[in-house]
């Protein structure tokens, strides 16, 4: 790493959202940190350049414009582009409402980058904070002020991030809906549906929760389990081809599903239906016939 600037923080009188440490970077190509956990949170913010960011079984290729968020005893690693290694500034943060206000912001647990068009005035905050490195209350009150500032400003932008977001997931979700419509007769995988539509399996499992209250499976499986009923009441298919026809290759494991859903399995469920058609045909003659005498 080369062009460091860094600010290191002890002396604090704040409980709700404190500053630890700041910083700015120009760092070489391949210039990386981790895999390592960390104690606090910290906000990455990309100025120029690229990298990449890595969590999990996760992966994230960056550029400039974009940030990523480290999360406390999470282990994480990130790396600087090998052609275009990034310059970044960040700042680490603790507080007993920190994780609330990241949500504030829409961030934390899956959502762990962001984009914001206002990297200039995030640079002024930090280089703010940089410039009052010595410790007196004057400066403790005004780099509590400017992480707070700092917050602003990523809360003014992404909110404006986040009515595009939500017009992008509510497209994830109806594309995937008219895939599943469209294939649910064939042995459909989920990792299949989130390539179609574009995004990871993981948020198209949150999105699908936040949306139905199912995984992108439980949906599946409930509209195959409906439309196989639909077939029983009004078709002459025999079960095996109702399976067959809706996406189980296996009678037996399709009997089962159809249980744990609907309580009866298909045959006792075809001839319930079948009975109360023979009714309801039975008491419209007999209504039909009194009607004439």
């Amino acid at each position: 790493m080369e062009d460091a600037y860094v600010l290191q923080l002890k002396n604090r009188k704040f409980s709700d959202l404190y500053l630890c440490f700041c910083g700015y970077a120009k760092c070489r190509p391949l210039h990386s940190f981790g895999p390592a956990v960390r104690p606090n949170y910290i906000l990455h913010y990309v100025m120029e350049g690229k990298g990449k960011f890595s969590t999990g079984n996760e992966s994230y290729s960056l550029r400039a414009g974009q940030g990523f968020l480290i999360e406390p005893e999470v282990q994480t690693y990130y790396e600087a582009d090998p052609d275009e290694p990034w310059t970044y500034l960040w700042v680490g943060f603790s507080g007993e409402k920190a994780g609330e206000y990241l949500r504030d912001l829409g961030l934390g647990g899956e959502r762990l980058i962001y984009q914001c068009a206002c990297g200039d005035e995030l640079k002024r905050i930090v280089f703010a904070m940089l410039e009052n490195n010595t410790y007196t209350v004057a400066n403790e009150y005004l780099l509590e002020g400017s992480l707070y500032q700092f917050f602003s400003v990523l809360a003014r932008n992404l909110e404006i991030e986040a009515d595009k977001r939500t017009e992008d997931d509510n497209r994830y979700i109806r594309k995937a809906v008219e895939y599943i419509q469209n294939h649910y007769s064939y042995p459909l995988q989920i990792n299949e549906i989130a390539a179609y539509v574009g995004i990871t399996r993981s948020y198209l499992y949150t999105l699908f929760k936040e949306q139905y209250g199912l995984s992108p499976k439980e949906y599946l499986t409930n509209f195959r389990i409906t439309r196989a009923s639909q077939l029983l009441e009004i078709t002459e298919m025999s079960i095996e081809s109702v399976a067959m026809s809706c996406g189980y290759q296996n009678t037996l494991g399709f009997s089962k599903i159809f249980k744990d859903r609907l309580g009866v399995t298909p045959s006792v469920y075809k001839k319930k239906k079948e009975e109360q058609l023979r009714k309801a045909r039975k008491g419209t003659a007999e209504q039909t016939r009194k009607e004439k005498i």
